[in-house]
């Protein structure tokens, strides 16, 4: 994950010739290659790059420059000296900006000290080294050797602000992956603001194409959407501030009309993120096609002073000469392989049973203990205990905040349940939402600062709860103490982390005016801090995510939870469509799926339980109801199921 080898200019190719990086002094042009894809990028005239061709892998030459289209149009604007005739509106840029004679929407923004937005970044120098750098904090798709990949890394520089930009590409031997991010590293003694930063931007000549796109809803996340480009601008977003959301997942895919699920090409971009997000794809009246994907610039602000630097998330590029169906076995393998990290990465998951729809708030020690023996009995290897376990949380109207038992349900704890748990032959897991609070709870009483929204306007609430300002650092220590406390106390073999409810009011109390704009990428990023922090210091427990359901499918994620609870929709028929869409970019080891019971609780639908189990298999499987209440010839079923999904799970899970 570490710098690696640098090489400074010149030719630089791996010992294996199926990938490599390779400049060309004479014509300034980048060839990234595998045997699959090929990236080529070139220094034009005014110091700007161009992005000459991506796709399909072609051969190497030392001139690129036919694939160069240069004429001059009416009402377009020369930037270089007379005689050339190069302007930006008709040409493929590699990182667009504002200010330079195009038209079109930049992938950067700035606002200077005097007011000014033009900025020039032109090209200064390049490395080139194996293997592939964290981004920290931000997670990142990562190197498991340095012989994986190759990255190159294009230094530009603007005279005027002063101010470097850094773009990274990565490109992998086994995948036709590329990885791209950016990086702004400010130098100037004045400020600059930035107000743009997007990830990455790509163009094509064409606009031939289909836009494909997860969109939905609660209960029917991630449904495949598509649609023919036109002129214009097509894009989808995510602007809630806590993640994706279960309207808009942040990916979009172009495919050639004629591609299938087998054949045809096709381009997949995933973003590494999980909070506001912008996937735009824009064709001009010359019929080229922009794609930009990178943080949502609404609400977003963010200053540098000298000596500072902003870092993008990663945009994850996959391209398909064989069509949707390689596109998502290269995303899975990647996200497995080298997303995903820690003890699970690579191992089967156990199969659990959760409490949820079997008791919601209404337990007792005692029950639980009887629903977790029969699961025992049924062969099910976790248990997990859901909402309701804290404070005086008997209800979603109070207690979340307050991350000590609840003695009067649980009189030995969970420390002590844990252990009773674990004495029946059973894991134990639990429930959390650590970004959460209730008004009703003594956290709240203690520190009504601390959560999201304007002093003197109404906040909103959602499940009668508000949203914790994570961009404040004194918040995320007092979440890590309370819940780090129990962990340590008690027998914790999973912990599902929830999140149901999004971001309104978007304002920290914590923060300066000329701050706003950066509370909720600060956001995102405690978040990830705490993710961290927890995963370090319990390397052994797996983490599920959850935001009510599947609205925080991210591959972002994936880096700190290995799995995600799909949805909160767990009908079998619905299923087959949420998680069929989501298996276009996520692989189904990371996709959270149990039985639960009928009528099922969110569609009242009744389906066999053979059905039931037949759709969970595809994911992580488990169950999500008392099998004390089923008949003997069901509790027969469930036996079959746990047994042939144990025989199985490696292959569907693993080796898949």
């Amino acid at each position: 994950m570490g710098w690696r080898k640098k090489v400074s200019a010149g030719l630089f190719k791996r010992r294996i010739s199926n990938m490599g990086i390779l400049f060309h002094q004479e014509t300034k042009t980048f060839h990234l290659y595998n045997k699959e894809v090929s990236y080529i990028i070139r220094i034009m005239e005014n110091g700007q790059l161009e992005n000459l061709y991506y796709g399909k892998a072609i051969r190497d030459r030392e001139d690129f420059t036919h694939l160069h289209e240069e004429m001059s149009r009416p009402l377009t604007s020369v930037c270089i000296p007379e005689p050339g005739v190069l302007n930006m509106q008709c040409t493929k840029q590699e990182y667009p900006v504002y200010g330079t004679g195009d038209y079109r929407s930049p992938a950067f923004t700035v606002k200077q000290e005097s007011g000014s937005k033009v900025v020039n970044f032109t090209y200064v120098s390049h490395e080139m080294y194996h293997g592939k750098k964290a981004i920290t904090p931000l997670p990142a798709v990562y190197t498991n050797s340095d012989e994986e990949a190759c990255t190159l890394e294009l230094h530009l520089h603007d005279q005027m602000m002063h101010t470097d930009l850094v773009l990274t590409y990565t490109i992998f031997e086994e995948y036709p992956v590329i990885t791209r991010h950016a990086a702004v590293c400010h130098k100037g003694e004045e400020p600059i603001t930035l107000e743009k930063v997007m990830s990455m931007s790509v163009e094509f000549q064409d606009m031939d194409f289909e836009m494909v796109q997860l969109s939905g809803a609660w209960a029917r996340e991630r449904y495949v959407k598509e649609r023919k480009l036109e002129m214009g601008i097509q894009a989808i977003q995510g602007i809630n501030g806590t993640g994706c959301g279960a309207e808009h997942n942040p990916f979009l895919a172009l495919k050639r009309p004629e591609a299938t699920e087998q054949q045809g090409e096709v381009y997949g971009f995933s973003l590494v993120y999980s909070g506001n997000f912008l996937a735009q794809t824009e064709v001009s009246t010359f019929d080229m096609t922009r794609v930009m994907l990178g943080i949502h610039p609404e609400g977003f602000s963010w200053k540098l002073e000298k000596g500072e630097t902003f870092q993008t998330p990663e945009a994850v590029l996959v391209y398909s000469d064989k069509g949707l169906n390689k596109m998502s076995q290269v995303y899975h393998r990647l996200y497995r392989r080298n997303l995903m990290r820690g003890n699970w990465k690579e191992q089967p998951r156990p199969i659990l049973l959760n409490n949820w729809e079997a008791t919601y708030f209404d337990f007792t020690e005692e029950k639980i203990l009887d629903i977790a023996a029969k699961a025992k009995e049924a062969g099910v290897e976790l248990f997990v205990l859901d909402d309701g376990w804290f404070g005086t949380r008997n209800d979603d109207y109070r207690g979340l905040g307050d991350w000590v038992v609840n003695l009067e349900k649980l009189p030995d704890g969970i420390a002590g349940l844990s252990r009773k748990v674990e004495a029946l032959g059973l894991k134990f897991g639990l429930w959390v939402e650590l970004e959460m609070v209730n008004k009703d709870s003594d956290l709240y009483r203690a520190h009504p600062d601390w959560i999201i929204g304007v002093p003197g306007r109404f906040e909103s609430h959602g499940r009668h709860q508000h949203v914790l300002d994570f961009s404040r650092k004194e918040v995320v220590d007092y979440i890590y103490e309370m819940i780090s406390k129990v962990i340590r106390e008690s027998r914790i073999s999973y912990i599902k982390w929830d999140m149901n409810r999004y971001m309104t009011e978007p304002y920290s109390r914590g923060a300066a005016a000329d701050e706003q704009g950066k509370v909720m990428h600060r956001y995102i990023l405690g978040v990830y801090d705490l993710y961290t922090r927890l995963t370090q210091e319990f390397p052994e427990i797996l983490f599920e995510s959850c935001a009510s359901g599947g609205a925080r499918f991210d591959p972002a994620m994936l880096f700190f939870a290995p799995q995600t609870w799909t949805s909160d929709d767990t009908d079998a028929s619905e299923r087959a469509k949420i998680q069929y869409g989501t298996s276009y970019v996520y692989p189904l080891v990371s996709m959270g799926s149990h039985v639960s019971a009928v009528p099922n609780h969110q569609m009242f639908r009744s389906t066999p339980l053979s059905t039931r189990a037949n759709m969970a298999y595809f994911g992580t499987f488990g169950y999500e109801l008392d099998l004390n209440l089923l008949s003997e010839e069901e509790l027969k079923q469930v036996k079959e199921q746990v047994a042939f999904m144990k025989k199985y799970r490696k292959l569907i899970q693993v080796d898949g």
